[in-house]
């Protein structure tokens, strides 16, 4: 009934990949080509994102949020720390930013300390916190210590 009408005799069509390789090929592209992940603004989180790609945050994220890239929207929250090679923020922070590459729209809040390479800040943003400059903010540690409380030791009295 059908006819292989212009392929050499024994050749077979070439086979389609399936949706599983599909799928699998897709996995192990790398992460720098992809889409950024989304994270919509009807979505709300309890606990820690952790990406090796490029995240855009619209929700409302309670825990800290380390990604190679990061957008948080204009209708974005995070309540933790945050940790990117770039950061870019139009909605609020309410925790320390850590990011070779900082920028806060002119729609940002940030209420925290930012550790970075270089930071951008646009007329009308809200930021209420330190700034430190370092030339590897994202190396663990880097981020502001508080001093332990120390207790006085008694000093014996002679008599």
């Amino acid at each position: 009934m059908f006819t292989n009408k212009g392929k050499p005799e024994g050749s077979s069509p070439s086979p389609t990949p399936s949706q599983g390789e599909q799928m699998r090929q897709a996995a192990t592209r790398p992460a720098a080509r992809s889409a950024p992940s989304l994270f919509s603004n009807d979505m709300k989180l309890k606990g820690s994102i952790v990406s090796e790609g490029e995240i855009q945050i619209d929700g409302k994220i309670e825990g800290d949020v380390k990604a190679a890239a990061l957008t948080i929207g204009d209708t974005g929250e995070i309540l933790g720390e945050v940790v990117a090679e770039t950061i870019v923020v139009r909605g609020k922070v309410k925790g320390h930013i850590r990011a070779r590459k900082v920028q806060l729209a002119s729609s940002a809040k940030v209420e925290g300390d930012i550790t970075h390479s270089s930071l951008s800040i646009e007329a009308n943003a809200v930021f209420e916190g330190q700034v430190k400059h370092s030339s590897d903010p994202l190396k663990t540690g880097s981020a502001p210590a508080s001093p332990a409380p120390s207790t006085p030791t008694p000093t014996p009295s002679a008599g």
